[in-house]
């Protein structure tokens, strides 16, 4: 298809108990279910085009729209961090539930690579914190990142010490059912190669990665050969404007949808004074890049 083609045909459319619980939800708990193997799934992540919304809004408009899921990024004005009481997140976790939204998960900045022992153990510590929210409010995962490679330390030395640390973060949030997400992100840190190895480093299969959709996935031998080294480890996709034709969104969602991937794909895009509307066309390109329109 012509990319005037394409863009016509998109723009046509207006369109908290305590204790051990499975990784993914039971069938019948709440009204959103798990996604099918292999079915491509939309949500959003609240960085940044619903960074002023709070948790009724989030529901309210995803539901509107037809978004299946949303990943709360800390410090938005949902205000879901963990200062919450224990009523209050059980209120959270009971609003989801009672909708057809699911909360994928809660987007954290802690991060693994400095230089400094006492702030990789700090950041260890605020993920098992948000590790224990998340399972309060009924959510599936926690996302982490790295940031960057520090100057003046070797490589290995640090991919090493991040994976190791996610390794911490990974069993402890096993406990709590709860999976820990390492978003390919940061200079440097977000090229495939590097988080195959970090993967490895970690040797713990309750740690998984949330793909990025970053321009470096075209780098290293190019889409397929950088999916294919992290294509059993993919958790969650995130994804930037469905728009750009220099980033090959029809291929990822085939090769997604071939590797049976089963969890959301959740758009992470800028504001807008009218964001329903640009979520609907977002939808419509979601589900036109698959040819299900």
């Amino acid at each position: 298809m012509r990319r005037r083609e394409f863009l016509l045909s998109a723009g046509a459319l207006a369109v908290g108990a305590s204790g051990r619980v499975s990784l993914w939800p039971k069938a019948g708990e709440g009204k959103a279910q798990t996604p099918a193997q292999g079915k491509l799934r939309l949500g959003i992540v609240t960085y940044n085009i619903a960074k002023d919304w709070d948790i009724d809004t989030i529901i309210r408009n995803c539901s509107e729209v037809g978004l299946e899921g949303v990943e709360l990024r800390t410090t938005h004005a949902h205000g879901v961090e963990s200062t919450l009481s224990k009523a209050q997140r059980e209120e959270v976790r009971k609003k989801f539930q009672d909708s057809p939204v699911r909360l994928v998960g809660l987007g954290t900045t802690f991060e693994f690579h400095s230089p400094e022992p006492e702030v990789v153990r700090r950041n260890i510590e605020g993920t098992k914190e948000y590790v224990v929210l998340a399972h309060d409010v009924g959510a599936m995962e926690v996302k982490v990142r790295p940031n960057a490679l520090p100057a003046g330390i070797p490589e290995e030395k640090t991919l090493e010490q991040i994976g190791r640390s996610l390794r911490e973060c990974g069993e402890f949030a096993r406990n709590y059912g709860i999976k820990i997400c390492l978003e390919v992100h940061g200079r440097d840190t977000n090229r495939l190669p590097r988080v195959r190895k970090i993967l490895d480093y970690a040797q713990c299969d309750n740690v998984w990665i949330t793909w990025n959709s970053n321009p470096e996935d075209l780098l290293d031998g190019g889409l397929e050969t950088n999916f294919k080294l992290v294509k059993d480890r993919i958790a969650v996709v995130h994804m930037r404007d469905l728009y750009d034709e220099q980033y090959p969104y029809r291929r990822l969602f085939e090769l997604l949808r071939q590797s049976g991937f089963s969890g959301f794909c959740l758009a992470e895009i800028a504001d807008s004074p009218d964001p329903l509307r640009v979520l609907r066309y977002y939808r419509g390109m979601f589900l036109s890049l698959q040819g299900l329109l």
